[in-house]
């Protein structure tokens, strides 16, 4: 059974940073797409940075130049590399995996191409 497990999240002030971590297991194929998602209270769910199987990127306009996504392809972990934090950074952010999509591109991923998610990490960004 495939499962995903965020962890990382935490409470910091604005400007700083945070590194977010998901690993993900149950599978044995190289071959997958991931990314990250973020919902704040009220708001629907958005996307905030995915890579697919090539390592190619795609960012949120929100988080782009502050944010970086990379991945642990052999040990099936993702990052999220988060600096500069705002306010309107915070929310519960899950990750995303899905197997049977992996050769769609980043610039082309929603959330419905993701099969599999995670429970979430929350993140404040407070002073």
């Amino acid at each position: 059974q495939v499962h995903v497990v965020e962890s990382g999240g935490g409470s910091v002030q604005p400007g700083g940073s945070l590194r977010l971590s998901c690993e993900a297991s149950g599978f044995t194929t190289t071959r997958y797409i991931m990314g990250w998602f973020r919902q704040a209270p009220g708001n629907k769910r958005e996307q905030v940075a995915v890579i697919d199987n090539a390592g190619s990127t795609s960012y949120d306009y929100s988080v782009k130049d502050r944010f970086t996504i990379s991945k642990d392809n052999d040990k099936k972990i993702l990052y999220l590399q988060m600096n500069g934090l705002k306010p309107e950074d915070t929310g519960l952010y899950y990750c995303a995996l899905s197997l049977a999509r992996w050769w769609y591109e980043a610039s082309g991923l929603s959330e419905y191409d993701f099969e599999h998610w995670g429970r979430g990490t929350q993140v404040t960004v407070s002073s």
